[in-house]
């Protein structure tokens, strides 16, 4: 047996086995269906009531009797009905739901509430795909609505369990939380605790998941609790498809802008769903759409086909080279394949098949051979295009061909098409150039041709912004005989990119005064302050990026009677609002400072400042250097102490008591006391220079002093080392002053 036939042999085993997998599924809880649908039918008779009261007076009954929905409908079916727990919950679940639908978040608290707080879980989420393939949150029990309103929307591509199983079309059992070296968000943060994510799915499209959390991690899940979780899905999903609103969701795949373009394009089409194993690779493809006039070439219709495997129902396209091997390749490479000459039925004609990727999914058309010329490379284009309207035109008898949605786009009435050589007469005079330009390259050179250009409709004489996309059609003999393509109105999108840009020009400037301010305020260390008998080098690093800059400050300031004012302070935030911030309370301490106040009460009134006319958030440490006994008093404001280097030993002062500046109006502060001597080294700093990520903030301190164990000597070039070596790597703004004693 040949590579190629152990593949094929693959392929369909795994085919069957789906299958069994699915019909034991459906067994199970047809069963339930069946007994509550008999019970219920039973209570309408002899309650005389509709059957939404009837399944209401069933979960009643049964909450009484402290039993599940399904005992008690075996019990008045006269039946004795042995069902698993997962069917069970599934008919509570089904109850809640037709009370619920479509609401998904009585929908997730009953789940919670019904089926799953017995297993310990304390979260559950009910999450819907958007049309751009990302995820909403529908409905959530447990998480909170503060952590909830940050999930509202997931956009394609994040790294988010979920989205991965909705994509792949496959359960996630995750007893000890996230894996080693996922790096994905979680709602609800925690990675260590257990976490579960199932398909939603209808008519055999997958367009949500249900994820369930657990306080903290398990050994393991059960076989049977996976069972459980899985047929608890099928209610959601009942209950969720019954109530979106339509074309909001890609549950409804016929309803999507995507499928609505190729319905009315084309004929027979069809929309085949990746079915992906754990590992993420392919194991099969389930045809969860078909367009509205769809026949294949044994008449099968929409309705026959949808909702079965691509293999299933059309067991040629297994063979080696054939359908399915060129589908996988479309959906791995993402490059559109066509099949000339192909079957999809051993009995059927030969037709031309075009392929290409939607979604986690691939869009499989064919025409006889007629239709085939005509419609070729509109796939290509529909996938790519909302809001388009197609046409041709031959160059040689001159006739051109229009759908209606271009007749929409122009505001012209039907078989009133615009030819190619008189486009220009459309668009105002400054865009004519283009248009020109659009169709000289189109008449002369090889290949698909792309132009942008504004359109005046005929009908409302409004301006639109189109983009056309067409290639030539060329002869026998090479010769440009034709040119297919397409207009796509990206007005909207267009105009919100000029809204963006010009918003982004207002934020460039506004960084840049930003930037300018902070180094226009950053104070220059002045010679009356070296003649105090101190010698002092600050040093100010902004974040990496200039929209980054911050609050974080120093000063250095000669006082009356010979002291020297000394502070390091950092305000919350950044941008103009922390500047702004930082420049007021840095006044605001000049103008305290000259009253010759010790620091603890220059720091209370900086503090009541802070709260009451400043309105910002911040950190400090304000000295008062006496250069007669060379002493140091201090207080600080919730910073980090300063750290003393004498004898090429560095060590943190002791930190006396004091809270965050604007916190608290009535907060006071302790004052401590360093005696300095000559060749001694003191070092002020913000916590941008050491802390680290993954690295408590003592450790990082430590790390510090260390590095500081040496000589100062030059004072500038101390504070260069230190800038340089500090181990903090947040990207924060840092602010350093270095005061040597001479």
């Amino acid at each position: 047996m040949g590579a190629q036939d152990r593949d094929e042999l693959a392929r369909l085993a795994a085919l069957a086995g789906w299958q069994r997998a699915e019909l034991d599924r459906l067994c199970a809880e047809a069963a339930v269906r069946s007994v509550t649908e008999r019970a219920t039918g039973i209570l309408m008779e002899r309650l005389g009531c509709p059957a939404d009261e009837a399944m209401q007076q069933l979960v009643r009954l049964a909450a009484d009797a402290g039993v599940t929905p399904a005992d008690i409908a075996a019990d008045i079916a006269g039946e004795n009905l042995a069902v698993p727990a997962a069917a069970r919950h599934a008919t509570v679940l089904a109850a809640a739901a037709a009370a619920a639908a479509p609401d998904a978040a009585r929908l997730a608290e009953a789940l919670l509430a019904e089926a799953l707080a017995a297993e310990g879980a304390e979260a559950v989420a009910v999450w819907l795909l958007a049309p751009d393939g990302g995820l909403e949150l529908a409905g959530e029990a447990g998480f909170g609505p503060r952590e909830a309103s940050r999930w509202r929307r997931v956009p394609p591509g994040m790294a988010f369990l979920p989205l991965r199983a909705v994509h792949r079309d496959t359960e996630l059992w995750l007893p000890s939380g996230r894996p080693p070296g996922d790096d994905g968000v979680l709602i609800g943060g925690q990675p260590a605790r257990a976490r579960a994510v199932v398909p939603l799915r209808q008519a055999g499209a997958c367009f949500g998941a249900l994820e369930v959390c657990w306080p903290g991690p398990l050994k393991a899940f059960s076989q049977a609790f996976r069972r459980q979780l899985i047929a608890l899905a099928e209610p959601c999903a009942q209950a969720l498809a019954a109530g979106l609103p339509p074309g909001t969701h890609a549950a409804d795949y016929s309803r999507g802008w995507a499928f609505g373009l190729l319905d009315g394009l084309l004929r027979n089409v069809l929309f085949a769903r990746a079915v992906r194993g754990q590992d993420g690779n392919l194991t099969g493809l389930v045809i969860a759409w078909a367009s509205e006039g769809f026949r294949d070439p044994r008449g099968r219709t929409a309705c026959d086909v949808t909702g079965r495997g691509l293999l299933e129902v059309y067991p040629e396209a297994a063979r080696p080279g054939g359908l399915f091997d060129a589908a996988a390749e479309v959906l791995a490479g993402g490059e559109p394949r066509r099949l000339g000459g192909a079957q999809l039925t051993a009995d059927g004609p030969r037709t031309e098949i075009s392929i290409a990727r939607v979604f986690d999914g691939v869009v499989i058309a064919w025409q006889d051979a007629g239709e085939a010329a005509l419609l070729e490379g509109l796939l290509d284009l529909a996938q790519q295009l909302g809001n388009t309207g197609a046409w041709e035109e031959n160059l040689v008898t001159g006739q051109v061909q229009w759908t209606g949605p271009a007749y929409a786009l122009f505001g012209l009435p039907q078989r009133h098409p615009v030819r190619l050589s008189d486009l220009h007469q459309r668009v105002p005079a400054e865009d004519v150039p283009a248009v020109r330009a659009f169709r000289d390259r189109l008449t002369t050179q090889p290949g698909a041709v792309n132009a942008a250009f504004r359109i005046i409709r005929a009908d409302d004489s409004s301006v639109r912004q189109l983009r056309a996309v067409a290639r030539p059609v060329t002869g026998a003999a090479g010769e440009v005989i034709g040119v297919r393509g397409a207009y796509q109105d990206v007005s909207d999108r267009y105009y919100a990119q000029a809204t963006i840009t010009a918003t982004h020009e207002q934020l460039v400037l506004t960084e840049e005064l930003a930037e300018r301010l902070q180094k226009a305020i950053t104070p220059l260390i002045s010679e009356p302050v070296e003649a105090a008998g101190i010698e002092v080098a600050a040093r100010y690093r902004p974040a990496g990026q200039a929209h980054l800059v911050g609050g974080d400050w120093y000063d250095a300031v000669p006082l009356p009677g010979k002291n020297v004012l000394l502070v390091v302070g950092d305000v919350a935030g950044h941008g103009t609002g922390a500047v702004t911030g930082m420049v007021a309370l840095r006044n605001h301490l000049r103008g305290l400072a000259v009253t010759g106040a010790a620091p603890a009460a220059l720091l209370t009134w900086l503090n009541s400042a802070a709260f009451h006319l400043a309105d910002v958030m911040a950190t400090a440490i304000c000295g008062i250097y006496e250069p007669d006994t060379r002493t140091l008093r201090w207080a600080r404001a919730g910073h980090l102490p300063p750290l003393l280097i004498r004898g090429g030993k560095a060590r943190l002062q002791r930190a006396p008591a004091g809270t965050l500046l604007g916190v608290d109006p009535d907060a006071s502060y302790e004052e401590a006391t360093i005696r300095l001597k000559t060749g001694d080294a003191l070092i002020l700093f913000t916590d941008g220079l050491v802390e680290r990520r993954r690295e408590p903030l003592d450790h990082a301190l430590d790390h510090l002093a260390q590095l500081a164990s040496r000589p100062a000597g030059d004072i500038g070039a101390f504070a260069d080392f230190l800038l340089a070596g500090a181990p903090s790597d947040t990207g924060d703004d840092t602010c350093l002053l270095a005061v040597s004693i001479r």
